[in-house]
């Protein structure tokens, strides 16, 4: 595996792999890397000739400067995880490889899809995000890049920005990867307590309890019903529940029978934020 830290000597890398007719896959990510993220790079791996994969904790995304901070870093460990499956390039710059001395986002329009769910509770962290994988994508020039559906709608986000701003490269979404009693898998996962780790299922399994009630119950009686079992949980504190339709993501109170949904939720477990989601049969 090519490490580079370097933008100039990465895209000289990439260059020579493209005079050779190599397509590229992209797996951006910030580190703490786990299975879920080893499941994105198979899938990477699957349909393109060279494989990159990123590290590097974006900080215009975070709206806490705490959660910043106490991010999890573990590079050593992530290259060792990132041999372990033959991946191709790695690339792990710093922040002033990145931003210079400009530490800012620039301003995207996501027509209306940063103003839902998470960007309701996380100030600027869309432009954040649009900031950073655009940057990304212009350095590493990607045939495909993936991200995995836990974060849907910064899945959405970026399907959005690639199509507005005629990014040569394909999304592709990939399925939530869990551990075995359903807890989606997340970096942060590795900071909660050993008493909240122990009742963080309860998320899942909730949102598995909606997927069967819907269609069958009012989406206003369902959101009550979610509300009251995150309020007999003390170790766990419901932030949001919103069922909502895939593309524009907007919140629904009644369902229709030609589009598609998902419930999203977040929730902390302590200080711990999770979130996770479920597409929705109808």
């Amino acid at each position: 595996m090519k490490i580079f830290n370097s933008k100039k000597d990465l895209k000289d890398c990439i260059l020579e792999h493209k005079r050779n007719k190599k397509t590229i896959g992209f797996v951006p990510t910030m580190g703490a890397l786990h299975r879920g993220h080893l499941s994105l790079i198979e899938k990477a791996k699957e349909k393109n000739d060279i494989v990159v994969i990123s590290v590097f904790v974006n900080p215009t995304q975070f709206d806490n400067i705490e959660d910043l901070n106490k991010y999890p870093k573990t590079l050593e460990n992530d290259i060792k995880l990132l041999e372990s499956v033959a991946t191709d390039v790695l690339f792990c710059p710093s922040v002033e490889e990145i931003y210079a001395e400009n530490i800012v986002s620039k301003n995207f329009n996501f027509d209306g899809l940063e103003h839902q769910m998470e960007g309701k509770f996380r100030k600027g962290h869309f432009d954040g995000v649009g900031t950073i994988v655009k940057t990304l994508f212009e350095i590493v020039e990607p045939n495909k890049a993936y991200f995995g559906q836990k974060d849907f709608q910064q899945l959405q986000v970026i399907k959005k920005m690639v199509k507005k701003h005629h990014l040569p490269v394909k999304i592709k979404g990939c399925p939530i990867f869990r551990e075995e009693d359903g807890l989606a898998m997340s970096s942060r996962n590795a900071r909660l307590s050993k008493e909240h780790r122990e009742i963080v299922p309860f998320i899942y399994k909730t949102l598995k309890k909606v997927n069967k009630k819907f269609g069958k119950e009012n989406i206003t009686d369902i959101n009550n019903w979610v509300e009251n079992q995150f309020k007999n949980q003390p170790l766990l504190e419901l932030e949001y529940f919103t069922i909502a339709e895939e593309k524009s993501l907007e919140t629904v109170k009644k369902a229709a029978s030609n589009k598609k949904y998902r419930a999203f939720i977040a929730v902390f477990a302590g200080k711990i934020r999770l979130i996770d989601n479920i597409r929705l049969k109808n």
